[in-house]
């Protein structure tokens, strides 16, 4: 099964690679981009395509990057409090047998 899931992964993947090299093998003609002040760019369309995702990419993980802090830290604070509650006789900490009803 698992190099039936495997073969599958390695299917796909080469599906993908192979769509978007025919994209970029499609999309070789020159194209602009204006910018301000009657400035503008001239690049294969492909290039635009992919620094603009690139540029997505960036913005997306670097708007994520105060949330995973935020996590990251109450994480922290959740094992600290954790490792300062003390265990019963079970091995469990006092606080969550309260949690659990036991």
């Amino acid at each position: 099964m698992k190099q039936f899931l495997k073969l599958l992964q390695w299917t796909l993947n080469a599906a993908v690679f192979f769509t978007l090299f025919a994209f970029a093998l499609n999309n070789q003609h020159e194209a602009k981009v204006f910018f301000f002040f009657g400035t503008q760019w001239r690049s294969p369309m492909v290039l635009i395509v992919l620094i603009a995702f690139a540029l997505g990419m960036v913005v997306g993980v670097l708007g994520m990057v105060p949330r995973w802090w935020r996590q990251k830290q109450a994480a922290k604070a959740v094992l600290a409090a954790n490792a300062a509650t003390p265990l019963n006789n079970n091995g469990v900490s006092q606080g969550m047998e309260a949690n659990h009803g036991a």
